[in-house]
């Protein structure tokens, strides 16, 4: 034992001279973890301590590789293990599958006997680099956890190295025989099945991996970024006052999955629905029209992808945990967000009627089962932009944040309830004199590089309490920028416009207006709306120069094509 123990310390010692990072994945956990027992040594009384219970049908004289190599039946499977090696940031290291499970780390291995699986295809692959890992984790790691299981009555939940669940009850593991249950070896337990484990795409793979939607996951992808895990990371002092790290722990996620849902994780259960490549690349470019920034923002190419996709698939991803009743409505990851109670006449985003019904988003889509959940493909995008991703902008003039400059005038937020208005707020602008002409301007956020008809709500004088029913007479202004960031401004076809001072008055100010670069999510706000009184001298005793503002409301108009 003591031998063996220095041999297995000096391999450590040689692998660990190849290892910079050590990456955590869903696939694959750390090296140094998998391979700690090697310079520790594992005791062989402590070992049986973690067979208590387990019934043995084989020697125990052996490792698990031993064992395997030991039996005719799985020399195809042990040739696959000796040349697939395990990657680590996506590099290659000198250690195979034969080499740990020859180790001291503990395991419980199915292994599928000869000729239930495509030995040459999967030899073929690990000559590549993408094959290697990909045959890693679809096929060996799919075979292989890091539990001690035993066949036994009842049902047991395994997790595999590809963090793929399984499940065992009554003589099967995923419906596939045990042909030989229970074997023991010295650091572990051996299966032998009557096949291979068929590897279950999660939502993500099969957008990446199946033909028909893998335009959808390479764009995905390059959304994927490693992130740094100091406090999960081995330090080994500072040089220059800079932190070393022996053994540096990163974690792989990807930003876009984070905000429309989690469809690597297996423990969650998600309905997805997509169009084919065909109406995918369709709508995508339709779609990408709506996020242009103007060249001063920085990476806007990559801001432009980001929103673009994050449109299209921020209401086709359904957490199954938060439906009531799938074939009655349907209700995106956004609903749960953000608030749930919308005001009367407002528009509600992000739930679907009557899904599967004709008109409805799952109506003739095809399912395809996944590991976590169901992707329906359909032919045609089913989402109208005006019903997901192109919202109707309400500008709360009430909300100061808004109201940078004014000239010639005060104002008083007031609150008041009532069905027709909006946000239950409205401003109170209030002229400095009896003959100024006042002006405000309101700044714009979230517009999109698109069309937009743009109104002034105006209340009547008697919601504040007032006496007047003279009607207000202003001026428009709307300031944007062009592609190259110059500043433009629309006067509004000069119009003067007058409120009705006995309604609510929904005043439109410029009908179609297009915006030609967007100004979505962005602190540096370049787009806004001002006002400006234009009562004359001679027009004060008709006019009135105070005004109750309930919004400003930006309404989307959008071109046929999008929304099919």
């Amino acid at each position: 034992m003591k031998d063996k123990t220095y041999i297995l310390m000096v391999k450590f010692k040689t692998i660990m001279k190849y290892i910079v990072f050590k990456r955590i994945r869903p696939v694959l956990v750390g090296l140094a973890t998998i391979l700690a027992p090697l310079a520790f040594g594992v005791s062989c009384s402590d070992w049986d301590d973690h067979y208590e219970g387990i019934a043995e049908t084989g020697a125990a004289g052996g490792t698990l590789w031993e064992q395997m190599k030991g039996n005719a039946q799985l020399s195809d499977f042990c040739e696959v293990l000796e040349q697939t090696k395990v990657y680590r940031m996506h590099k290659k290291t000198p250690v195979s599958y034969a080499d740990l499970l020859n180790s001291g780390q503990a395991f419980t291995v199915m292994a599928p006997v000869n000729g239930t699986f495509n030995k040459d295809s999967l030899l073929r692959l690990v000559q590549t680099v993408s094959g290697d890992s990909a045959v890693e984790k679809s096929f060996v790691q799919n075979h292989i956890t890091r539990l001690l299981v035993s066949s036994k009555p009842g049902l047991t939940k395994m997790l595999m190295l590809n963090q793929k669940r399984l499940l065992m009850a009554d003589g099967m593991i995923d419906n596939v025989p045990v042909t030989v249950a229970n074997t023991k070896a010295s650091n572990g337990v051996l299966h032998i099945m009557q096949r291979a484990l068929a590897y279950k795409h999660n939502l993500f793979e099969m957008l990446c991996d199946n033909p028909l939607l893998s335009v959808i996951g390479i764009s995905l992808s390059r959304f994927n970024e490693d992130e740094f895990d100091p406090d999960a990371s081995v330090s080994n002092g500072s040089i220059d006052g800079v932190p070393v790290y022996v053994d540096s722990v990163v974690y792989e996620r990807n930003r876009l999955l984070s905000s429309i849902g989690q469809l690597r994780d297996e423990d969650s259960t998600y309905l997805v629905v997509v169009p084919t490549a065909e109406g995918w690349n369709r709508v995508y470019e339709e779609t990408a029209k709506y996020f242009q920034y103007d060249k001063s923002i920085e990476k806007r190419d990559s801001l432009q992808q980001y929103y673009t996709l994050r449109a299209l698939l921020e209401d086709a991803v359904f957490n199954m945990t938060d439906q009531k009743s799938v074939n009655d409505s349907l209700i995106s990851v956004p609903y749960i967000h953000t608030n749930r109670t919308f005001e009367k006449g407002k528009k509600v985003y992000h739930v679907f009627k009557k899904p599967f019904e004709p008109g409805g988003i799952l109506y003739g889509a095809k399912p395809l089962t996944c590991s976590n959940g169901t992707i329906y493909t359909t032919d045609n995008w089913s989402f109208n932009p005006m019903e997901t991703w192109f919202k109707d902008i309400y500008v709360e003039t009430e909300n100061a944040t808004v109201i940078p400059p004014f000239k010639a005038c005060t104002y008083n937020a007031h609150r008041h309830t009532a069905d027709s208005i909006s946000g239950n707020a409205y401003l109170q602008i209030i002229p400095e004199r009896g003959t100024s002409n006042w002006e405000m301007i309101f700044q714009i956020n979230n517009t999109l590089s698109g069309d937009y008809d743009i109104y002034a709500i105006l209340l009547p004088q008697s919601v504040a309490g007032l006496e007047s029913t003279k009607p207000c007479k202003f001026k428009a202004t709307i300031n944007y920028v062009d592609e190259d960031n110059n500043e433009q401004s629309f006067n509004c076809d000069n119009n003067q416009f007058q409120s009705d001072p006995e309604r609510v008055d929904t005043i439109l100010l410029a009908e179609g207006f297009h915006f030609p670069v967007c100004n979505y999510d962005q602190r540096n706000t370049k787009i806004s709306i001002k006002i400006t009184c234009s009562i004359l001298a001679r027009e004060t005793s008709r006019y009135s120069r105070e005004m109750l503002l309930d919004c400003i409301y930006l309404r989307p108009r959008t071109s046929k094509s999008v929304e099919q």
